[in-house]
């Protein structure tokens, strides 16, 4: 049994009410009531994505999502930027897929910079770019409207990014900046469980997959769009979920948008000055430092994995020890969902009293 709140980068923290929405009873998803639920969301999806593109809903995790967008897009090369172990693994994905990739790396914690981004575009060699805006392995925000501009230089190569942790913690005008395929998952700002990603196209992504062979079914885009103009899935949905979603878009809008975003952005600011007063360094530059979630360096040499079990065990908080090779190098703790002034007051008191018996004498 789970006695612990969650404050780890992903699945977050899902509260009594959402839990509540799931328990609405099912119904066939080929019946006017799913047609009724799937397009009630609709225009609150719209609203959240900034687009006037239609908002589909997949059975999968993000990553299935991300693996379809590739087989529906690319057909020459695909260029992956790569600064974390999240868009890192885009390559692999890629070329399993039978695709061309190369990679734009950076270090860990380090930002795309969209110059480099515009001198490798250049060659004329890729018709696809892959992004992952908010990098939670650590914690670092690329600057995706300056990356948009480069790419508007560009009208042949299509965009696809992942906001799966950003995705409503900060705004994304996808139609604004030219963003052809934006997508994210159920389980960390939307703060609902894992099991259900969310994505929207451009009519010249569509074209693109029109003309593009190999895209399987389950994530073929061009069944998505004709499924949606029904008001239905291409595959059986996971219904207990988008009635989450329908609860959780309605609070969205209750509280919000832009006092969604302030609240992410205070609340992050206050996980920044905590470290700061005890002397933790942020892994990313503080202008590029995500908003969703603070990676921290583990300067002052602490027990990290003992500092983080025993905060599990006492408080009954569980942050993150670091994820792939910085795993203990860093540590991670997340402020996106449903997040408030005094849950976050609360973590960091706990980690205050926690964090006493690691520190040196």
């Amino acid at each position: 049994m789970i006695d612990y709140k969650l404050h780890i980068p992903g699945p977050v923290n899902v509260s009594e009410e959402t839990y509540h929405a799931m328990c609405t009873p099912v119904m066939g998803h080929r019946s006017t009531d799913f047609v009724d639920l799937y397009q009630s969301c609709q225009p609150n999806l719209q609203k959240l994505f900034q687009t006037k593109d239609p908002v589909f809903l997949s059975t999968s995790s993000a990553w299935g999502v991300m693996e379809g967008a590739l087989r529906n897009l690319c057909r020459k090369k695909v260029l992956c930027c790569m600064c974390g172990a999240f868009s890192d693994k885009w390559i692999d994905v890629a070329k399993r897929a039978g695709l061309q990739a190369d990679p734009l790396q950076v270090e860990w914690g380090q930002h795309i910079d969209p110059d480099d981004l515009k001198t490798q575009l250049a060659s004329g060699d890729y018709d696809v770019v892959t992004l992952v805006h908010n990098e939670t392995s650590c914690g670092m925000m690329n600057p995706l409207k300056e990356i948009m501009d480069v790419l508007r230089e560009f009208p042949d190569v299509i965009s696809i990014i992942d906001t799966v942790s950003s995705f409503s913690v900060v705004p994304i005008p996808k139609d604004d900046w030219g963003i052809d395929v934006i997508l994210t998952g159920s389980q960390k700002a939307l703060a609902m469980p894992p099991g259900l990603a969310l994505f929207t196209v451009s009519a010249r992504a569509f074209q693109r997959a029109e003309q593009t062979e190999g895209r399987g079914y389950y994530f073929d885009f061009l069944e998505f769009r004709s499924n949606h103009a029904k008001g239905m899935t291409p595959s059986t949905p996971v219904i207990p979920l988008i009635h989450a979603l329908n609860y959780t878009l309605n609070k969205i809008f209750s509280e919000g948008v832009e006092n969604r975003h302030q609240r992410h952005s205070r609340l992050n600011q206050l996980v920044h000055k905590w470290a700061e007063g005890h002397g933790f360094e942020l892994l990313p530059q503080q202008q590029f430092a995500s908003k969703s979630l603070t990676c921290l360096k583990n300067n002052l040499h602490i027990d990290l994995a003992g500092f983080v079990k025993t905060l599990r065990e006492s408080k009954k908080i569980a942050i993150d020890g670091g994820y792939g090779k910085i795993k203990g190098k860093t540590f991670r703790v997340s402020n996106m969902g449903d997040e408030t002034d005094k849950s976050i007051g609360h973590l960091l008191s706990s980690m205050d009293e926690v964090l006493e018996q690691f520190l040196p004498a």
